[in-house]
């Protein structure tokens, strides 16, 4: 176990130092909330004050984190398919290493650079002046749900990963993935103003429940309840997705 946790921290620390190495990356991926909260926030906010009941960027904002949490974890099996692409990958597996190691100090990276990049679109509705109802407690819960969200989606990433032949289809993949994702959720309008067999299918998209969690936090307060449910929702998703990862993964890491 003493060697696993070595093992996980070196495979985390190779990611911080590429991380490192090109802030552009976060940066890069910072661009599209930046843009939603910024302008389309302000575009919408006199047309859709009605239907949200408020200042809509403070609406806007849990959906960016939920749309940031998605496609960050939806990414961050790229550089292991890149990894595998130019040969590294074969080389680290063939190493006196735990290939557990490998996935779970990836899986790890990812989710630290998802809370980076929640804080900093946290900092900026701040600017904007967006409060949080539920204060700092408020905002922890909100990195929590990021992460539960991002889990399952992280496992799917990894497992196109492994299973893909090269990354010009998983880009396709993530390309067509996260738009659907958010349109199909409350996270830019209510759930009542969508068409009926829109408003069934984002009844099912775990994203719904992660977003309606965080906007009460932002919006209202602790509502226990709507925590519980999101928390039930979030956690078969993410025990499905990590029984189906631990089928997949295990056969191509053997």
């Amino acid at each position: 176990m003493p060697e696993f946790v070595q093992e996980t921290k070196a495979q985390l620390v190779r990611w911080m130092i590429h991380l490192r190495r090109e802030p552009f990356n976060m940066a890069f991926n910072l661009v599209n909330p930046v843009i939603l909260l910024i302008f389309m926030g302000g575009a919408f906010q006199g047309l859709a004050q009605d239907s949200v009941g408020g200042d809509y960027r403070t609406y806007l904002l849990p959906g960016i984190l939920a749309l940031t949490a998605f496609g960050n974890s939806m990414a961050g099996g790229i550089p292991l398919l890149f990894d595998k692409e130019n040969g590294f990958l074969l080389r680290l597996m063939s190493a006196p290493i735990s290939r557990a190691s490998i996935l779970v100090g990836r899986f790890l990276a990812v989710n630290i650079n998802t809370m980076l990049q929640c804080l900093i679109i946290l900092g900026l509705g701040l600017i904007f002046g967006i409060r949080i109802a539920t204060g700092a407690g408020g905002v922890l819960a909100l990195l929590l749900i990021a992460l539960s969200l991002g889990f399952g989606v992280t496992v799917i990433s990894l497992i196109l990963a492994f299973t893909l032949k090269n990354h010009g289809d998983f880009f396709a993949i993530l390309g067509i993935s996260a738009l659907p994702a958010s349109f199909l959720s409350s996270a830019f309008v209510p759930l009542d103003s969508l068409p009926l067999w829109m408003r069934i299918l984002a009844w099912i998209n775990p994203m719904t429940y992660a977003i309606d969690a965080m906007r009460s936090l932002i919006l209202s307060g602790w509502d226990h309840s709507l925590l519980v449910q999101m928390g039930i929702v979030l956690l078969v998703f993410d025990g499905a997705m990590f029984w189906l990862g631990s089928k997949v993964l295990r056969r191509h890491l053997a």
